[in-house]
């Protein structure tokens, strides 16, 4: 124990602040006689330094998990230290990385936070919140131009192990470099060169000056890894709710985090239920991601994009239908769409958007419906090809459309599309013959690119769109 740690220990008992005795450990749960009156999630300090929160409170009785690498002996004394777990924020920790007992992970020196916020903090009321229609660009014609986000939405990426489900989060992320929003990405028991590759990226692309991560090791304790989606949302949300910011927080993964509040249950004696699972899981994620929203008071939102992992592209598990039944929409990601080369491998029908599409204008709903429904048609078209039956003439332009529509939207990583690009380019795909040639689709995507800067108040999308037509020797439907 340090001298500081010792010093302020003493100063709380000087203080009157409640004390117990340690009667019992099992691993990180803590049973502690007497430290009463106390709440739940109450910050405790014990006698050897060490901290926890509290976990239950009985009679007599005080159950807390510790967040130490190694859980008190029996005998220490214990006194309560906060009414309240807080996590230490601030604009100063933009740009760095942090693990969530707020130690610097970086080499970039200490910590200069300037304020705290509960790390379990309520939900804004209904009555404070404005309704979502505020597109967020990520760059990818899948998500932008069919399954959009609106800020403020809270948009579950489900898929199964290696289908691209931390890149397309990342790519988003990515995205903003350069626009008025703070993204903090949230590591959860991840390996250390997981960390350290999703950090150089950031660095190699300019985007840390806009990023934070919090990140949580194999090697951290159970309980550090658990508060870890909970400290990101409250460090995102001081910086949305105190310094009118937009804030994005990527929770990767939530079935890594539900895995360990598992074992963290098991330990404290909790009924295990389905998959052994607690039965307040579904209460830990709602009341995480009900914290993202849009306030009326600075028009400025928190938008929450929960990793899920699909053990075998089954989307019917526990966890993938507990956060469905969450969040505002969700991007499935397929293996059966990975493996035709589609980049991101987003499924055209599972995935969905509830919210989303209020960030579209009139005509981006129009094409993304016709492009919907040509993909639905390239699909049918594509599995009556197998029999060996000679195609007619509409089956195979379904095929060509629907190819030339895989082309436009595979994207890899770190190439991004404004959306107006991408809508010029599927109009142009679903209004084109089969005798247009559009077999440089590199060329086409930097054309449509240059075409959509053309777009300001006196050149308007239908002007901007009727000269690239014309440039691609496309007649306009």
């Amino acid at each position: 124990m340090t001298t500081r740690a010792a010093e302020l220990f003493q100063q709380l008992i000087d203080q009157g602040q409640p004390v117990g005795e340690v009667v019992a450990v099992d691993k990180f749960f803590v049973k502690v006689k007497g430290l009463q009156p106390i709440n739940v999630h109450a910050l405790v300090l014990f006698e050897d330094g060490t901290q926890g929160f509290v976990r239950s409170v009985e009679r007599n009785n005080v159950y807390i998990f510790s967040m130490g690498a190694k859980a008190p002996l029996v005998g220490t004394v214990a006194v309560r230290y906060s009414p309240q777990l807080n996590a230490a924020v601030g604009e100063s920790l933009i740009g760095r990385v942090i693990s969530p007992t707020g130690v610097p992970l970086d080499g970039k020196g200490p910590l200069r936070a300037t304020d705290s916020w509960p790390i379990f903090h309520s939900a804004p009321a209904i009555h404070e919140r404005e309704s979502l229609d505020e597109l967020l660009e990520t760059g990818i014609t899948m998500v932008d131009s069919l399954f959009p986000i609106v800020k403020g939405q809270r948009m579950a990426v489900i898929g199964d192990i290696k289908t691209g489900k931390t890149t397309l989060t990342t790519q988003l992320g990515l995205n903003q470099t350069g626009k008025d929003m703070i993204v903090i990405y949230t590591m959860i028991s991840k390996r250390q060169s997981e960390i350290d590759a999703l950090v150089a990226m950031l660095e190699a692309r300019g985007a840390m000056e806009h990023s934070i991560v919090v990140a949580s090791t194999i090697f951290d304790s159970l309980v550090t890894s658990y508060l870890a989606p909970y400290v990101a949302c409250s460090v995102g949300e001081y910086l949305w709710q105190a310094k009118d910011r937009d804030v994005t927080v990527i929770y990767d993964d939530l079935t890594s985090h539900a895995q360990i509040y598992r074992e963290m249950s098991l330990v404290s004696g909790g009924s295990p239920g389905r998959d052994s699972y607690p039965s307040d899981i579904f209460y830990i994620h709602s009341s995480l991601l009900e914290r993202a929203g849009k306030l009326h008071r600075n028009h400025r939102s928190f938008t929450a994009l929960p990793v899920v992992l699909a053990a075998g592209g089954d989307v019917t598990a526990y966890m993938p239908t507990n956060i469905i039944s969450i969040t505002d929409g969700q991007w499935i990601l397929d293996s059966e769409v990975f493996k035709d080369g589609l980049r991101p491998a987003v499924s055209t029908t599972l995935s969905v958007t509830r919210v989303g599409g209020r960030g579209h204008t009139g005509s981006q709903q129009d094409v993304a419906g016709r492009v919907l429904r040509a993909m639905t048609a390239y699909r049918q078209a594509l599995e009556f090809s197998h029999f060996g039956a000679e195609l007619s003439d509409a089956t195979r332009d379904e095929l060509r459309v629907g190819a030339l529509i895989k082309s436009i939207c595979t994207q890899l990583p770190g190439e991004s599309l404004p959306i107006i690009a991408q809508q010029l380019l599927l109009d142009l795909v679903l209004s084109s013959k089969p005798s247009h040639d559009f077999s440089d689709i590199k060329r086409l995507k930097n054309e449509a690119v240059k075409a959509a800067k053309t777009i300001s108040q006196t050149h308007s999308y239908e002007a901007v769109r009727s000269q690239f037509f014309t440039a691609q020797g496309v007649k306009e439907a």
